[in-house]
């Protein structure tokens, strides 16, 4: 064992004096038909201290107001869903229960939704997070009516009390990448709006609104 150890220790040596040496030929061999061309260095970025450093990421992993206002919705909803499969479409409902629950010391919000969709079992689950840097949440959602996962992401607006989200979804019968959008509005202590809006033939429109009541 120790003289396999003495050998790679060896190769390793002689890798990083080759690279040396072949570092040095490029550097002292002169080709008047060559164009030298510089590499751009990256900017060393300014050392912190270990202090500075716990800091940051205690606020990064500590909890704040966004939280809070997510721990808030802990509970069971009622779920009154209204979807339009094409623009200006007729309207088609469908019913649902959510249930919200917080995640790892209530850092993340989870939520199981489960009812009936055009006569099918449906089931779905979601789960949000704040991140505490970018300033900016993500939404992302699986369900049994598919086997993609909708990421979105997007910040808070206190004036109108919505989070305006948006991501990609993939179309499964063209295949190609989609973008939507959703609306989360609080409206008040025990009612939610959720809208979510398609695009089709570059046009977008309102595809899916979920008004939430806790019970």
């Amino acid at each position: 064992m120790k003289n396999v150890t003495g050998i790679l220790v060896v190769l390793i040596l002689s890798f990083i004096s080759c690279k040396k040496e072949v570092k040095t030929e490029t550097v002292t061999t002169k080709d008047s038909d060559s164009i030298k061309t510089e590499e751009p260095v990256a900017e060393a970025e300014a050392p912190v201290d270990s202090a500075a450093q716990v800091k940051a990421w205690q606020a990064y992993a500590t909890p704040g107001e966004p939280h809070k206002i997510m721990a808030d919705e802990v509970g069971t909803w009622t779920c009154d869903m209204t979807f339009w499969y094409e623009p200006n479409g007729k309207p088609e409902k469908a019913s649902s229960t959510a249930n919200v629950k917080m995640l790892l010391g209530g850092r993340y919000q989870e939520t199981d939704y489960k009812g009936t969709i055009m006569g099918s079992p449906f089931e779905g689950k979601g789960t949000l997070a704040y991140n505490n840097v970018s300033k900016e949440y993500t939404n992302t959602f699986i369900d049994n009516m598919g086997t993609g996962m909708m990421v979105a992401t997007g910040k808070y607006d206190e004036g109108s009390k919505t989070i305006e989200l948006k991501g990609e979804i993939v179309n499964p019968v063209s295949g190609k990448k989609a973008p939507y959008r959703e609306l989360y509005t609080i409206v008040d202590a025990t009612t939610r709006k959720m809208e979510m809006f398609d695009t089709k033939n570059g046009a977008e429109y309102k595809s899916m609104e979920i008004v939430m009541k806790k019970k």
